[in-house]
């Protein structure tokens, strides 16, 4: 009886030994995959960090590159638009030199034309150059002009359709003489006047008379035409 006890005993410790040494070995096994995941965790969290250290950096250089560029862009803007200020006020100092210019030399011109219209004017205006009448009738244009103290031998008229020119010829001016007052014509004067009809040139006609001219110019008579009514 003794000997079965101990047999049975020895098959409980040896049955309990071999439950232990699988519990060690399972306890083994877990603590290796334990170690194998948190190794993995580790791994992933390294990669997890590597990828989130190059995207942050990868960033970084985007926006580096990013704000480089865009100040890039800004200095060429601002140096374009520094070169375009800069050819605007080229052009408009050019441009404002060109009608400074221009101005000054229409002044000048001005005055050059100024002093030669008063000249004029004052030449014109005396003596009143040739005072005329243009008398309109019916049939013709009767021009009167008083010449003193000229002679017909002193005064020629040339007669076109529309216009009548009339020539005289005055005593020269004394260039050694300093006038006050010029009224007097001098030298050869010219009037030209315009018609108001178209005259017969063939049968115009002058007469002078005490210094006065009279030219009588017949106006063209339109030729009616009786047109029978079929």
């Amino acid at each position: 009886m003794s000997d079965k006890k101990d047999a049975m005993k020895d098959e409980l410790q040896k049955k309990t030994l071999q439950a232990k040494n699988k519990a060690d070995e399972l306890k083994a096994k877990t603590m290796v995959k334990q170690e194998e995941i948190k190794n993995n965790a580790i791994e992933v969290k390294k990669g997890a960090l590597k990828k989130t250290a190059d995207a942050k950096d990868s960033a970084i250089m985007k926006t580096s590159e990013i704000k480089e560029t865009t100040t890039n862009k800004t200095a060429e803007i601002k140096e374009n638009a520094s070169q375009r200020s800069a050819e605007f006020r080229e052009n408009a100092e050019k441009t404002r030199k060109q009608t400074e210019s221009k101005i000054n030399e229409f002044i000048s011109s001005l005055k050059d034309k100024q002093e030669e219209f008063g000249k004029t004017i004052a030449e014109y205006t005396a003596g009143e150059k040739l005072l005329t009448d243009v008398i309109n009738t019916e049939n013709s244009i009767i021009i009167k002009t008083d010449i003193p103290p000229l002679t017909k031998e002193d005064v020629n008229v040339n007669i076109t359709e529309d216009s009548v020119e009339i020539i005289a010829q005055f005593e020269e001016e004394d260039e050694n003489l300093e006038f006050i007052k010029k009224e007097r014509n001098y030298g050869e004067t010219i009037r030209t006047i315009a018609l108001p009809a178209i005259i017969d040139v063939k049968k115009a006609s002058a007469s002078f008379v005490n210094s006065v001219l009279t030219i009588e110019l017949p106006k063209v008579q339109e030729e009616k035409i009786n047109v029978k009514i079929e």
